[in-house]
């Protein structure tokens, strides 16, 4: 389970990456196509952000992971 959150997150990161580099280059296709590629890449990036903490809430609602912390008296 936590390989699968590892690469969840690295996912994450590489769509975020990837919405910076659209953002910055200066390619000449123009504003609107540039600017459709980056919001693709962010809704990607939300996309996977939230599939990422749903399957983190089922994992813990069916035991695979166990919640470990600082205890709330401290």
């Amino acid at each position: 389970m936590k390989y699968l959150i590892v690469v969840a997150f690295l996912a994450i990161l590489a769509s975020l990456g990837s919405a910076l580099f659209f953002m910055m280059r200066n390619g000449g296709e123009g504003d609107k196509a540039k600017g459709s590629r980056m919001a693709w890449a962010l809704a990607l990036r939300v996309g996977l952000s939230v599939v990422l903490f749903l399957c983190i809430l089922a994992a813990w609602q069916l035991g695979y992971i166990q919640p470990t912390g600082l205890p709330a008296s401290r």
